[in-house]
């Protein structure tokens, strides 16, 4: 007889000694998974569960059965079946033979994951609990309850716990559920961290989402983006891919070493009407433009889609140039974003056409109140966003419309990045990328601009 079963004969009570952790909102399987293997020396948190699983964050919840049986499998784990059918006629033999191989495992050291009914009401939830141990005497069940953060080694009744372990979905078929936690044969690979935003955050903070939008938004992962929107789901999803997805995979190809390391909240919003409604309840602002907008403080970007997705595309540059240079001046950070408000793909490259914002530009131009280079790079925020007419920010986007067809305009971006610490303002970078001062080559530029029409776009 095995030494364990023999202690379990002298002294009824077999109680592992399992660590313990709360879960998460949810992530109920998640935490019982991380005692369990934290009990075989992994050093595992519950966020690492849910990453292993492979489940989209988007949807807003915990692992599943599959799934989590999944993500036990990525340690090196074998589960076992999970899934045990219940002869409903035969129900007391087969529910004792399963709480016998519970026990026989307890007995070789190795704790069960379970899945059951919370509670005995009629409409209770399913829910992932852990046993660590069994007391004869008192014929109780011992378990690691992870809901409540005092939940290590509670008692439950073993008549209790064979009722809420069992599910009825059919009345001629039960089940139980039960995941094994065997040693692994073998130590399982170490796994990178996942980039930042992590999955697990980010489904954390879709269950909170969940709470309080209505329950017709849309919601789809894409790193770093949570797309969220209140079109037919196709439709935001097929948004997701191919304007988000698209426009941030070219920024990274030619712009920006990586993508914002936060989780940015993307609204977007199928008409004036709806974006209104959601920046005065969400946001507590009324919109200064009927397009949309950045707030960097709430990491969101929310925008009226009914006029196109050049605002969608607008709005994307900012997080990126907030990561890569957090005080970028505004010259470059409008001038870059504005660029691709009418965006097209040449050759795997992100590049900008001709727009609306030229005739400003023109007649600016032909009132002679077009600033310098030089004194558009040293303007503060205040005077380049406080210009109604504005001519400033044309000038920005066309300086950089100007560089990006003379295939200067990612060396300007990224030298700017790299010299920013030295010239907040972008002039030393502009004076490199140019090769003298900018304004030696004003009237190159101004000749330029004035022979663009909206005509030939």
């Amino acid at each position: 007889m095995p030494m364990l079963a023999l202690l379990l004969a002298a002294a009824p009570t077999l109680q592992l000694e399992v660590p313990f952790v709360q879960q998460r909102p949810d992530f109920c399987g998640e935490a019982v998974a991380e005692m369990a293997l934290r009990r075989l020396g992994l050093d595992v948190t519950q966020d690492e569960v849910f990453e292993a699983s492979g489940l989209d964050p988007a949807l807003g919840r915990g692992v599943w059965t599959n799934e989590l049986a999944h993500a036990l499998e990525a340690f090196g784990i074998e589960p076992g079946r999970t899934w045990y059918r219940i002869d409903p006629r035969q129900a007391d033999t087969q529910l004792e033979a399963q709480w016998r191989a519970v026990q026989r495992d307890l007995e070789a050291g190795q704790p069960s994951i379970v899945c059951m009914h919370f509670d005995a009401q009629p409409r209770t939830t399913e829910h992932f609990r852990l046993v660590t141990g069994y007391d004869a005497a008192s014929d109780e069940i011992v378990f690691h309850e992870p809901a409540e953060a005092t939940g290590a080694n509670r008692r439950m009744p073993r008549s209790e716990f064979l009722k809420l372990w069992t599910f009825k979905p059919a009345r001629d078929r039960w089940m139980v559920i039960r995941l094994r936690v065997t040693p692994p044969g073998t130590p399982p690979r170490l796994r990178a961290p996942p980039p930042a935003p992590r999955p697990a955050d980010v489904s954390q903070h879709v269950q909170s989402l969940r709470a309080t939008v209505p329950a017709d938004m849309t919601v789809v992962w894409e790193p770093p983006f949570l797309v969220i929107g209140d079109e037919a789901p196709d439709v935001v999803r097929r948004r997701a891919k191919d304007v988000v997805r698209w426009c941030r995979d070219l920024l990274l190809a030619d712009f920006f070493e990586r993508p914002p390391s936060a989780l940015h909240e993307v609204w977007v919003l199928k008409d004036a009407a709806s974006y209104q409604h959601v920046s005065r309840t969400r946001f507590g602002i009324t919109p200064t433009t009927p397009y949309g907008y950045f707030l960097e403080s709430r990491r969101a970007l929310v925008m009226n889609i009914k006029p196109g997705y050049g605002t969608l595309t607008h709005e994307l540059v900012h997080p990126f140039m907030h990561e890569a240079f957090p005080r970028t001046p505004a010259w470059l950070n409008e001038g870059l974003a504005s660029l691709f408000e009418f965006p097209f793909e040449d050759g795997g490259h992100l590049k900008g056409r001709v727009n609306w914002r030229l005739p400003a530009l023109q007649r600016g131009l032909a009132a002679g109140v077009v600033p310098s280079f030089e004194a558009l790079t040293q303007q503060t925020d205040a005077e380049f966003y406080g210009d109604r007419h504005g001519v400033s920010y044309a000038a920005a986007r066309y300086l950089c419309f100007w560089l990006q067809e003379r295939g200067l305009l990612v060396r300007l971006v990224r030298r700017a990045i790299e010299l920013q610490h030295d010239d907040p303002t972008g002039l030393r970078a502009l004076t490199e990328v140019l090769g003298g001062p900018p304004d030696a080559q004003r009237a190159a530029w101004e000749r330029f601009v004035r022979r663009l029409s909206l005509a030939r776009r």
